[in-house]
């Protein structure tokens, strides 16, 4: 019997040893070089480990993550301000008081009849009047002259746009009886717009055109509260009214119940503080304007 008989099978070279009759392990593969793990280079003397890094190194960095979300924080606050200050001035911006009725449309002179109430658009509002027959137009209109002179030469001719803005700002107006012409100023006419806007029963058209006639001459003046439309609407309706007057009212109130509202008037008040200085002009503003706006809001 040769040697390599008595051995029995042969085993790899530092392979374990089973017991007789067990299966033969399985030789592992011999690892690459690419899967051999490499010697950690050696650290020079002085260098940063993978231990906790120095206590300095973390306030720098705590001190520019604070930095760069301040930064954001400033850049959206801005960002938000600017948008509310555009909101509002388009909001203001496409604010169109007139609105003609469905029924009401455009009218030549030869058509209107007594009683008629005429309407003409302007760029931001609506001025109104009561045709009285015979080319013939009541208004309430807003115009200084009549403050500085009587001549009737002078007050009677058509009311320019300076004489009618000094009279809004002076309060001083009269309801006067102009040509068809001077009344439109070079816009077109729509007739009785407002029936279909107010839904109210009108007058008769005699009794219309004698209450435009009885309030003839001066007349107080309010640019909300007593104006061209509330005059004809009290002619042709019985009970004075201004839609104009409540759109811009509600305008307004959507402006002022915007929370946001309350921290420009704050921001603004700061910045006039800082600028002009502590004085009661600047801190008296800045209290009570956004305390107003929080009651009303």
């Amino acid at each position: 019997m040769s040697p390599s008989a008595s051995r029995g099978p042969s085993h790899p070279a530092g392979a374990p040893r089973g017991p007789p009759g067990s299966p033969a392990p399985q030789r592992r593969a011999p690892l690459s070089f690419a899967t051999r793990p490499r010697p950690a280079a050696p650290r020079p003397m002085g260098a940063a480990g993978p231990g906790p890094a120095p206590a300095g190194g973390h306030k720098r960095r705590e001190a520019g993550v604070v930095a760069r979300s301040g930064g954001r924080g400033r850049r959206s606050m801005d960002g938000s301000l600017a948008s509310l200050l555009l909101d509002k001035l388009l909001l203001l911006a496409n604010l169109k008081l007139w609105q003609a009725g469905a029924e009401g449309g455009e009218a030549r002179p030869e058509a209107l009849r007594r009683g008629d109430l005429l309407e003409v658009p302007r760029t931001l509002f609506t001025h109104y009047g009561i045709y009285l027959g015979d080319n013939r137009v009541a208004h309430l209109m807003p115009d200084i002259l009549p403050a500085l002179t009587a001549d009737p030469r002078h007050v009677g001719r058509a009311v320019t746009n300076a004489r009618l803005l000094l009279g809004v700002l002076a309060k001083v107006a009269s309801i006067r009886v102009d040509t068809v012409r001077d009344f439109a100023y070079g816009a077109s006419i729509h007739v009785n717009s407002l029936d279909a806007l107010l839904k109210s029963p009108a007058l008769g058209a005699e009794e219309v055109a004698g209450r435009a006639e009885r309030l003839l001459g001066a007349w107080p003046y309010s640019l909300l509260w007593n104006n061209c439309e509330h005059f004809v609407t009290h002619c042709r309706y019985g009970a004075a009214a201004s839609l104009q007057t409540d759109k811009l009212c509600e305008t307004l109130k959507m402006i002022i119940r915007d929370q946001r509202s309350i921290l420009v008037s704050v921001l603004l008040g700061l910045a006039s503080i800082m600028c002009l200085g502590l004085a009661p002009s600047t801190t008296l503003p800045t209290i009570f304007i956004p305390f107003i706006l929080w009651m009303a809001g």
